[in-house]
């Protein structure tokens, strides 16, 4: 089997026997030069398409280059596999079968074992690095992590960023350790049975070292916007291109079990085949041998993509991220009725348990955030492994103006509740980092911009905050902490220590593999339902195929309450331990979940 893996790009650079093959498109440009690191300046020639192609042994591996325009101006390349510093200077000339891979051809793991713990590169390690996530890997494996989730590694403006600005895609940060540092990671996550997925962003880009509007503006749709910047042209067969060949960039050249695709709501496109599902299909097709999963983050709650064969495989994507189960779980813990969780704070317990059983809080229902308008489509026949809950992620914590978790919001108690919902529910569970032993610290926003963009960043932030007062923790619009200081970015770096919650922790995801994940094989339809609902306790059951049941029982209040406990099955897990389910009464935050034969 081979140990070294390379994608082949219509974008960008490829090695070849006689040097290298450089190509863009530029179809606003009369003609493009590329600028070797000695200073030649070569012309390329202009093929059909508004395509530019050199092959030339001028850049040696390992060197830098640059793009030429016509008026002089340089920039790197768009799909440079690795910058020689930051995203305004050259690009590196990468060879990547020079990286001899450790544990090749891994086949990943099946999707109802996967336990997710979304992480930051910058701020999990002190050191900030690709190894400095390897070096702390056994900690995560102990607890009963299967799965890592990178925040976009992809090179951004500055140091410091969450990597939702990426603007070179093909390119592992160089603060983080570049790409030979990720495959490093990826090869030692292998080592240990840990999938490594990776998060893309595909809906826009960020607005330091972006310069495509310069060579092609047909790369964007002039007549749409996002939230964070121009629309990209999907419809356009080399827009189409280079985010599709991207997709598999990371899943055949970095060995990556799988992705999710940040905020698709804000990709649209007009071709017969929306290219949501042109990627996911072309995955499935090219990589028919590995455990691939692909993951998507749709405010829309749709249901489309969403398809299964005949033995339940998935034909497009394997799930979603659900921020309805988030929005319920964080009103009943903490009380907050502002921002999006308006839409959430009449009877959010029995939003939550509804959300356990069918997944979508919001399958069609008028969202009042939004205006009013119908969100959501009916979601209770998909199985539950297509719902991936969180009690909190990076958005969650850090888009609060004071970066507070959960930990500082919700007495411990309430928080241990939740975490056993999460991690013995049939959906998939994501851990934040540092919600596995309780961090304290915060996840603040911070960026690494310079001049009048690092101002404007500043200023938005703090007037981002005018419809969320909860969100001020007494302090005034001036004492947000400034993105673009390092102290911001310090504060949020992790401090793991060994505490009373990583070990409930880890007996809970203990009991997950040993009671929940074998019967996560198959559904029967409809397999989830509500079957019993009094005041801020529920039950929800769901029916397996092999005529088993799973079944959980909450109470999420601070008072007792009388409620039938496991449906006459037997309890494999409660929390707080102990708990009589014979009593006919559920403690104050507690769980039971139980199984019937």
């Amino acid at each position: 089997m081979t140990s070294r893996f390379a994608h082949t790009l219509p974008w960008g650079t490829e090695i070849v026997e006689d040097g290298a093959r450089f190509r863009l498109w530029a179809p606003a440009q009369g003609s493009v030069s590329l600028l070797t690191e000695t200073g030649a300046t070569i012309p390329m020639a202009k093929a059909d398409g508004g395509w530019f192609e050199l092959h030339t042994d001028a850049v040696p591996v390992g060197g830098g280059y640059q793009f030429v325009l016509q008026d002089g101006m340089r920039v790197p390349d768009p799909a440079a596999r690795a910058q020689i510093s930051d995203v305004h200077g050259p690009s590196r000339l990468v060879d990547p079968k020079s990286y001899a891979w450790r544990c090749p051809n891994r086949k990943g793991r099946p999707w109802q074992e996967a336990v997710i713990y979304e992480l930051h590169t910058g701020t999990f390690s002190r050191a900030g690095t690709f190894d400095g996530i390897a070096h702390d890997l056994d900690r995560l494996v102990d607890a009963g992590i299967t799965a890592i989730e990178l925040l976009p590694v992809a090179q951004f403006g500055g140091n410091r960023g969450w990597g939702y600005d990426g603007v070179l895609l093909y390119a592992p940060h160089t603060a983080y350790g570049g790409p030979d540092g990720l495959k490093r990671l990826v090869d030692a996550c292998h080592e240990r049975g840990l999938m490594v997925l990776m998060d893309v962003v595909y809906n826009h880009f960020g607005p330091d070292g972006n310069y495509l509007h310069q060579y092609a503006p047909d790369f964007f749709d002039a007549d749409r916007n996002t939230p964070w910047g121009a629309a990209i042209a999907f419809d356009r067969t080399p827009v189409r291109e280079f985010f599709l060949h991207n997709a598999l960039y990371w899943l055949e050249e970095f060995q990556c079990d799988g992705l999710r695709f940040d905020a698709v709501d804000h990709i649209k496109d007009t071709a017969e085949e929306e290219v949501l599902a042109e990627i996911a299909r072309t995955i499935r097709t090219r990589i028919p041998d590995r455990h691939i999963h692909l993951t998507i983050e749709d405010d829309e709650n749709t249901t489309r993509l969403f398809q299964f064969d005949e033995s339940g495989a998935p034909r497009l994507y394997d799930a979603e991220w659900n921020d309805d189960w988030h929005h319920a779980m964080h009103v009943i813990l903490t009380g907050e009725e502002t921002g999006y969780y308006k839409d959430h704070v009449d009877e959010p317990v029995a939003r939550l348990a509804r959300t356990m059983a069918e997944g979508y809080d919001y399958q069609g229902e008028v969202s009042a955030f939004r205006g009013g308008k119908a969100r959501g489509e009916p979601s209770a026949h998909l199985p539950p492994t297509v719902f991936i809950n969180y009690i909190q992620n990076h958005d969650q914590a850090g888009n609060r103006a004071h970066g507070d978790r959960l930990v500082s919001l919700a007495p411990p108690e309430a928080v241990d509740a939740a975490l056993t919902l999460l991690l013995l529910a049939p959906h998939i569970p994501m851990l934040f980092m540092g919600d596995e032993y309780g961090e304290t610290r915060p996840f603040l926003f911070f960026t690494d911009f310079r001049g009048d963009l690092a101002k404007a960043v500043v200023k938005g932030r703090r007037a981002d905050f005018g419809s969320h007062e909860s969100y001020y923790n007494a302090a005034t619009g001036e004492e947000i902490p400034n993105p673009n200081a390092i102290e911001t970015f310090e504060r949020s770096i992790l401090e793991p220590a060994d505490t009373p919650r990583l070990a409930l922790v880890k007996q809970l995801l203990e009991a997950r593999k040993t009671h929940v994940v074998p019967h996560l094989t198959s559904f029967g339809e409809h397999a989830g339902a509500v079957t019993a609902l009094k005041g801020s306790a529920f039950s929800v059951q769901w029916n397996l195929d092999d005529d088993s049941a799973l079944v959980l029982t909450a109470n999420l209040s601070d008072a007792p309450v009388t409620i039938p406990s496991n449906a006459g099955g037997k309890p494999f897990f409660t929390t707080p331990p102990g708990i009589d389910t014979d009593a006919g009464a559920l403690p104050p935050w507690s769980v039971v979940a139980s199984l019937t034969f």
